[in-house]
């Protein structure tokens, strides 16, 4: 039962993708007014607002509206708080279609404009990271494989940014990079929107205490399968002074200097849903980012 979950019909497909129309429109809704927002409530409330008007009457998950450092809690759900004075906001929502999920997540500054270099260096960063992974995904591909791609890519970002610091091989070794990078890149959407298989997308290995994943036990991309993609950094203030900052094995490649000034960052992700194909893969989810995003925002209401 689990294995026969994991690849989808037409008629599974049509519901995930009507799933994903919705929640671009909740998207959209939420980008054209967040300049007149003051509050992440109100994120929330017109989310659910305009899904609920398009028939999608439940969410696949709690909307997670996290500004400023409150983007850097991975399921963040009090969305209560004052946006004055924040960076970025994260919003990890998806609409529930005829009981199929979506799992959309989209990063943005309040103003429409990057607010400091940090920000928008940490955001083109999270872009390379999934774009990396987008042009290798087709069937037989490991995802352990692409989730690996991307930690380095991560490393590798970080290092030119001065954050971390050292060898990127070392880094990866002592799974430093765990501390801005700290789950898995994917995960199946179904019936749930963490959906169920027969064999696990990720599976940590005996590698996992030293900090990272091992080669073995993985499942690939099979066609008709949607993993949903993810890219994210993350600046965690409790998790990177209590797991990393303050151990001689991590502290090391991390300069504390530096990461002080991305700390207002708080976290980019950006998650799509990916339907793969014989051939390569089709992006289910429409909902504005990068460039096409910023626009939408800098035109707030005028915006078609």
């Amino acid at each position: 039962m689990d294995a026969s979950r994991a690849i989808k019909d037409s008629y599974e497909i049509e519901r995930i993708r009507r799933a994903n129309e919705i929640s671009a429109s909740a998207h959209v809704a939420v980008l054209k007014n967040i300049r007149y927002f003051t509050n992440e409530a109100q994120i929330q409330a017109i989310f659910e607002g305009t899904c609920t008007s398009r028939l999608a009457k439940k969410q696949a998950y709690s909307v997670i509206a996290g500004s400023g450092e409150n983007a850097a809690v991975l399921h963040y759900t009090k969305n209560d708080e004052l946006l004055k004075g924040r960076q970025l906001v994260c919003l990890d929502a998806g609409a529930e279609y005829e009981n199929y999920a979506s799992d959309v997540t989209r990063t943005f500054p309040i103003s429409g404009d990057f607010p400091s270099k940090e920000a928008e260096a940490i955001y083109k960063l999270v872009q390379e990271m999934q774009e990396s992974v987008l042009m290798r995904l087709k069937p037989g591909v490991f995802m352990l494989d692409l989730h690996v791609q991307v930690a380095k890519v991560a490393i590798r970002g970080l290092l030119s940014l001065g954050v971390l610091k050292g060898d990127a091989n070392e880094i990866y070794a002592a799974g430093t990079y765990r501390a801005f990078y700290p789950h898995g890149l994917g995960h199946h959407v179904g019936l749930e929107v963490h959906d169920i298989l027969g064999i696990p997308i990720l599976r940590y290995g005996s590698q996992y205490a030293s900090g990272h994943m091992t080669t073995q036990l993985l499942a690939p991309c099979r066609p008709s399968q949607p993993p949903l993609e993810e890219g994210m950094v993350y600046f965690s203030r409790y998790e990177l002074q209590r797991a990393y900052l303050s151990s001689t094995i991590h502290s090391k490649y991390i300069d504390e200097k530096v990461l002080e000034k991305y700390w207002a960052v708080g976290g980019v992700r950006i998650e799509d849903d990916l339907l793969i194909t014989a051939n390569g893969y089709e992006n289910l989810t429409t909902a504005p980012k990068g460039e096409a995003a910023l626009e939408i925002i800098r035109k707030g209401h005028d915006s078609c």
